[in-house]
């Protein structure tokens, strides 16, 4: 299929992408979009983390969504990163047209997603913040998984908003979102520093456990919400180490900016990831996942 025939498949579903990001800060030697409030990197190590993450998250759940989907024609996922989600759903749903909308397009190499594609799967640039770059009522499915570290708490109502706008009556919205875990002093300590950083630019922790009375108050039906919990460190088996080499990669992700913006020192962070790694190899200690979906009536 070529792409110009695909693009004409879909004249409702895709516009013109949004601008590119102006510029990247760095900060620790990682890459990071500026002018957004986004606090993990945009670079390969970061895809790569990504990528891990969705194996085991996909693990977790025993599949890539639990809303009741049926048989969508047009799939959205919003703040795809590296597109691995998105493209599995597009191999899954051969005649669907899958949409992958992130604030930049996610670093390549040889390494990255190695020979992973579907032909009826593409990148569009956009800002879920701004506004989607879709027509109303495109989407049968939309989905938006781990962007809490995007969104401002004050924002999310328009967010959620926007998300019913971009979905078909009838279609469904899925949401999955989580928390730091707590339970152990040094992990309790990056947790809190963590929080701290965020509050900087309004985001708060707590919305995750909110999701499904925003879906609701922003008019979906036959909402859901499952509150789940996956467990972090070895002694929770292979999805407790998984969990541990995601969240400790995290918290490297996270050190640049938050040494800078004097949270704590370089000293004092590596001193406590140092800890928190012990801590994650003598004990498994619970994060909250939350997930809820809910249809556009």
């Amino acid at each position: 299929m070529s792409w110009l025939m695909f693009w004409r498949r879909k004249p409702k579903a895709a516009v013109a992408p949004a601008p590119a990001p102006s510029s990247d800060d760095m900060m620790g030697g990682r890459r990071f979009v500026a002018g957004v409030p986004y606090m993990l990197p945009k670079d390969l190590d970061e895809t790569n983390r990504l990528d891990f993450q969705h194996h085991m998250l996909r693990s977790f759940m025993r599949g890539n969504y639990l809303a009741p989907i049926g048989k969508p024609r047009d799939i959205l996922d919003v703040g795809c990163g590296t597109g691995r989600w998105a493209m599995e759903l597009a191999t899954q749903f051969p005649s669907a047209n899958v949409i992958g909308v992130d604030i930049a397009p996610p670093p390549v190499s040889e390494q990255a997603a190695p020979g992973f594609s579907a032909d009826n799967y593409t990148f569009v640039q956009g800002n879920v913040l701004e506004r989607l770059p879709f027509a109303d009522r495109s989407f049968d499915f939309v989905h938006q998984r781990y962007l809490i570290m995007g969104i401002p708490a004050n924002r999310w109502p328009g967010v959620v908003a926007e998300l019913m706008r971009v979905t078909r009556p009838g279609g469904w919205i899925e949401l999955i979102e989580t928390e730091p875990p707590y339970g152990a002093p040094a992990l309790n300590q990056l947790a809190d520093w963590g929080k701290l950083l965020v509050s900087k630019r309004g985001i708060d922790f707590a919305v995750a456990s909110q999701i499904g009375p925003l879906l609701t108050a922003a008019g979906a039906a036959d909402v859901t919400a499952r509150p789940l919990t996956i467990p972090v460190g070895k002694p929770g088996g292979r999805l407790g180490a998984m969990m541990v080499v995601d969240y400790l990669s995290a918290l490297t992700a996270v050190r640049g900016p938050l040494t800078k913006a004097g949270i704590a020192s370089e000293a004092a962070y590596d001193a406590a990831l140092a800890q928190a790694r012990q801590e994650l190899d003598q004990r498994s200690l619970p994060q909250n996942v939350y997930v809820a979906y809910g249809r556009k009536p």
